[in-house]
C-alpha cells in the first residue's frame, strides 16, 4: 500500500499529520508538495492511501490548495485526523487490499470452483487434503494461488488449511483437528464452515499461549489483549511465501509494537480483535457458498 501526504509549501499542519501517522502505522509515508489547484488535493494536508482520500466528504473542493481542517471523534476542529482515525483508515485499507488479493485467487470456472470446494470440505471433515490427481483444474487452482501443490503434485495447502503442522491448530466442533496457515486463516475457518472452532496458537515472539474460541458465532480471546499483525513482504509472490509468516497473534499490543519495530522491512498494521475477525470473515466466509 502507498501512503502519501499532499501539502502546500510550509504547511503548518503537515507536522501533526505525519506525527500522528507514525503513531498509527509503521507503513512508510511519502510527501508531495502541491502548488497548483489542478492536483486533486482537498486542502493541505491531504492523506492518500493508494491514491484515495479516506477522509473525503461530499462537497469537498478537490482542487483546493488552502488549509484543510478535520473533525476529531468529538466533533472538534483539528489540524489533522486523530491517531485512532488514521489507524482506522489504514486498517480499513489493509483489509480492502487483502480482500482484493485473495478474491483474485478464487476460481471462476465451475469445474475449478467445485474442485476447490471439495478440497476445502475434505480438509474440514478429515483434517487432511484429498489425494491430488494431476489435471488442468488442479494446476489452475495452484497457478491462481487458491491452493499450493508440492513437488510431487500433492496438495500442500488450500487456504486457510495446511497439510502440515503449523503454529495454528484449530479444532472444528468436537471432532476434527486441522492446521491453518496463519492467524487470519485460523480465524476464517469458523465463518467459512458456520461451525464452532477452538484455536490454539502462540504469541509470535514470546511463545505465550493464545486461545481463540468461537461458539455459536461469539468469539472469546485469551489473553484478552491479544491482537493480530497483518502484513506482507513487499517482494510479492504466493501468499504462503510473502504473507502467511507475517499474519501473527501477539498476546499484547506492546509485543506487536516491538515486533514491528524489529521488522521495518515488513509493512503492515496491527488489528484489534474485532477487525481481525471481520477481515477473516471477508476473506473466507464465502468460499463454500454456491
Amino acid at each position: 500500500m502507498k501512503l502519501e501526504v499532499l501539502h502546500v509549501p510550509d504547511c503548518p499542519n503537515l507536522a501533526p499529520m505525519l506525527d500522528r501517522l507514525r503513531a498509527a502505522t509503521d507503513l512508510p509515508v511519502s510527501t508531495r508538495v502541491i502548488e497548483t489547484e489542478a492536483s486533486g488535493m482537498a486542502g493541505s494536508p491531504t492523506l492518500l492511501i493508494d491514491g484515495i482520500d479516506p477522509f473525503a466528504a461530499e462537497g469537498d473542493d478537490v482542487g483546493s490548495v488552502s488549509c484543510r481542517l478535520y473533525r476529531d471523534e468529538a466533533g472538534r476542529t483539528v489540524p489533522a485526523p486523530s491517531v485512532e482515525q488514521l489507524r482506522a483508515a489504514v486498517q480499513n485499507a489493509v483489509q480492502n487490499v487483502l480482500s482484493a488479493w485473495r478474491t483474485r485467487a478464487l476460481p471462476l470456472d465451475p469445474t475449478e470452483k467445485a474442485l476447490h470446494q471439495t478440497i476445502l470440505r475434505t480438509f474440514a471433515s478429515t483434517g487432511h487434503p484429498p489425494e491430488s490427481t494431476a489435471g488442468k483444474a488442479m494446476q489452475a487452482l495452484h497457478d491462481a494461488d487458491a491452493i499450493r501443490l508440492d513437488a510431487d503434485g500433492q496438495i500442500a495447502l488450500a487456504y486457510p488449511f495446511s497439510a502440515t503442522p503449523t503454529r495454528y491448530r484449530v479444532r472444528i466442533g468436537q471432532a476434527v483437528d486441522v492446521f491453518a496457515m496463519c492467524a487470519i486463516d485460523a480465524l476464517g475457518i469458523a465463518p467459512m464452515l458456520g461451525a464452532d472452532t477452538h484455536i490454539d496458537s502462540t504469541d509470535a515472539t514470546t511463545g505465550e499461549a493464545v486461545t481463540v474460541i468461537t461458539t455459536d458465532g461469539v468469539t472469546r480471546w485469551d489473553p484478552e489483549g491479544t491482537v493480530v499483525f497483518v502484513g506482507a513482504d513487499a517482494g510479492g509472490g504466493p501468499s504462503v511465501d510473502c504473507c502467511c509468516d507475517y499474519l501473527n497473534f501477539f498476546a499484547t499490543q506492546q509485543a506487536a509494537d516491538e515486533w514491528t519495530a524489529a521488522h521495518p522491512h515488513i509493512p503492515g498494521t496491527v488489528l484489534d480483535q474485532a477487525d481481525a475477525e471481520a477481515l477473516a470473515g471477508r476473506l473466507f466466509g464465502h468460499l463454500l457458498d454456491d
